[in-house]
């Protein structure tokens, strides 16, 4: 069968490394010419094979079996430089990078779980980031042998080799970080992987897939990411050449580890759709009779972003892969599982390997235990929580690490957003800060905006949340459920939420769309803030909800560090070439507001950036750019540590 498509199949990194390693000095220098052309050729699907016609003559075809190209062999071009010509190697940029197939073994004589699918990237921001790299039914093994508790010479040079590559996409940035550049960075990666570097050479291949995302202008391209994943490949290589930090940590590993856990009773919290540029699906989120929360997901990669979210949101109504259950995940996240023979990581995935056993039971309510006291934590403490695992991978986090229990109560909404955007307002209780609630993820097609924006229209409802955090100098949440709050045992008034039975009084804001019907707004009175905000109607008891505040003034300019540190990761280490006026603004604001050390950190990152060595003839000399990395790397932890610190001053009140 025939299928004309503007997709490619997608590419191990290593092929990538490879095949550009094989073009010569001057082919090299037209790769990224010789890409453009070639990605506006049409390509034809047969089978297994993609097929693009560079001109009357030549046909490149890749192959690729199950949509991934894993051999040099695979790519085949009917020119006559073929195989060491440009059109494989500019076929091979075009496609989406593939993550490394993961190692496979036996099971264990307990059944234990096997292989799952690579983990993708999240980025969950991930997107929504939830569920990052989810399993998509069998749990992965724990890795071989202990690995030695220091670096062995081959380790040490592979991180040396990656470092050297990371510093230099890094001195280019986006604009000047051609296929050679980054093909250059996969190839350490490759090298770093062979070696047990996992960790790092995940974190690699993340740094060019956004470095392409930001090249070819796609539509899930931020530039934060992309910051955040260049400081993480130069945090790990500097950490692992300069010999600090727990080595074991950095190296990672290439599967997650699975310990038996016997017998668990599982109730399920909330369940949300999984949606990135590679991967789409569900992850139900599930609390034990301990209050430790586990996952349970179903993602599958795609390669086709307008399907993508048909296939997150129906993943909500597929059967939970665990035992012989045959919940859905939107059922589950209502109801309970008795599971025997549980497997779960450290993570807090559960595994599904044959071994396993699970029975329906009963759920519990949100306000009944154990998952009461989730929402008994203080606000102060899940913050800080949420922010002391901002700087590891996803896929390494504990988790709901980074979800916030809050009660809170609306204050409909108010110019807090960039540009004095409306944003939906509330407060926790008990005297707790006043938040701007934002839609889990953006995608319009996704029910979280709307249901936002019908949230907005009910001042006064109180309601009791699960969040994502979004650190920020305001107190910020992605809102990914909504549920009934406790009622007080002297108050009798009627529920805030009017939902069916079957919901359990509690909605999964990604997976389900809510209804006027739904909210009791009637028993809020009218939704116009007036200067006391709305009032009650007549005969029903009850406070008035106070009047959205208008928003503080902005604090210190940290901005303007973080500004330079991302316009680098642009432009490159000549972005901060500018007059001397330039920088005597951005010294002077900063040592104004008492930020002296950023001050003298972006004072380093210029002096760094312009110290290049020229030869006799005046020219540049090339090179490692490790100085201009490791001030870049300063700068960009500093800007990262005071952002946690003003978010969680902002939580506490103490800003």
């Amino acid at each position: 069968m025939t299928d004309r498509t503007n997709d490619w199949p997608g590419v191990r990194p290593e092929v990538v490394a490879e095949v550009v390693a094989g073009l010569s000095a001057r082919l090299q220098k037209r790769l990224d010419g010789a890409a453009a052309k070639l990605a506006e050729r049409p390509v034809v699907r047969e089978g297994d094979e993609w097929r693009v016609e560079v001109d009357e003559e030549t046909v490149l075809v890749l192959h690729a079996p199950g949509g991934t190209v894993a051999e040099q062999a695979d790519v085949r071009c009917g020119c006559l430089l073929a195989p060491a010509c440009v059109h494989r190697a500019a076929a091979v940029t075009l496609c989406p990078l593939a993550e490394a197939p993961e190692p496979t073994e036996p099971p264990g004589p307990t059944g234990s779980p096997g292989p799952t699918e690579p983990t993708g990237e999240a980025g969950p921001s991930a997107p929504t980031g939830a569920a990052g790299a989810a399993d998509t039914g069998a749990a992965r093994e724990a890795a071989g042998p202990t690995a030695p508790a220091s670096l062995t010479a081959a380790e040490l040079e592979a991180a040396r080799h990656l470092h050297r590559a990371a510093a230099a996409v890094l001195a280019a940035g986006v604009s000047g970080a051609g296929a050679v550049s980054q093909a250059e960075l996969l190839r350490a990666a490759h090298r770093a992987r062979v070696a047990g570097l996992y960790r790092p050479a995940a974190a690699a291949v993340a740094v060019v897939t956004r470095v392409r995302a930001a090249r070819s202008g796609a539509p899930d391209h931020r530039l934060a990411d992309l910051v955040a994943g260049l400081r993480e490949l130069l945090g790990l290589t500097t950490a692992l050449t300069a010999g600090t930090g727990p080595v074991a940590e950095l190296r990672g590993t290439a599967r997650q580890a699975y310990r038996e856990e016997g017998g668990l009773r599982l109730h399920g919290l909330f369940a949300e759709p999984v949606l990135t540029a590679t991967h789409a699906g569900a992850v139900s989120w599930a609390v034990d009779a301990d209050g430790r929360l586990s996952t349970i997901a179903e993602v599958m990669p795609h390669d086709d972003a307008a399907a993508a979210v048909p296939q997150a949101v129906g993943a909500g109504n597929r059967t939970v892969r665990l035992g012989d259950t045959a919940l859905s995940h939107r059922e589950f996240s209502r109801a309970g599982l008795v599971v025997q023979g549980a497997t779960r990581s450290a993570t807090g995935r559960l595994g599904a390997g044959a071994a396993v056993r699970a029975v329906r039971a009963a759920g519990a309510a949100w306000t009944a235990e154990p998952a009461a006291r989730l929402w008994s934590e203080p606000v102060a403490a899940q913050v800080a929580r949420a922010l002391a695992v901002q700087d590891l991978p996803y896929e390494s986090r504990p988790a709901g690490s980074d979800l916030l229990f809050l009660d809170v109560t609306l204050l409909g909404t108010a110019p807090t957003g960039p540009g004095g955007v409306p944003q939906l307002r509330a407060r926790c209780t008990e005297g707790g800060p006043v938040l701007a609630l934002r839609a889990a993820h953006e995608h319009p097609d996704l029910p979280f905006r709307a249901n936002l924006a019908l949230l907005a229209t009910a001042p006064g409802l109180r309601l009791r949340v699960v969040g994502r955090l979004e650190r920020a100098d305001r107190p910020e949440l992605r809102l990914l459920a909504i549920g009934t709050p406790p009622q007080a045992p002297d108050v009798q008034t009627p529920d805030p939420l009017a939902l069916p039975a079957d919901r359990a009084g509690r909605v999964n804001l990604g997976l389900e769309r809510l209804q006027t019907a739904d909210l009791r707004t009637a028993d809020l009175g009218s939704t116009d803030l007036g200067p006391a905000g709305p009032t009650p109607p007549e005969g029903v008891a009850g406070t008035p909800p106070e009047r959205p505040e208008p928003p503080a003034p902005y604090g210190p300019p940290v901005h303007v560090l973080g500004r330079r540190v991302e316009q680098t990761v642009t432009t490159g280490r000549n972005a901060l070439a500018p007059s001397e006026a330039t920088a005597a603004a951005d010294r002077g604001l900063l040592r104004a507001a008492g930020l002296a050390t950023a001050a003298e950190l972006l004072d380093g990152l210029r002096a760094a950036a312009a110290n290049r060595r020229r030869d006799v003839f005046g020219r540049i000399v090339a090179d490692d750019h490790d100085a201009y990395a490791t001030a870049w790397l300063a700068a960009a932890w500093y800007t990262e540590e005071l952002a946690s610190a003003l978010c969680s001053a902002a939580w506490t009140g103490e800003g």
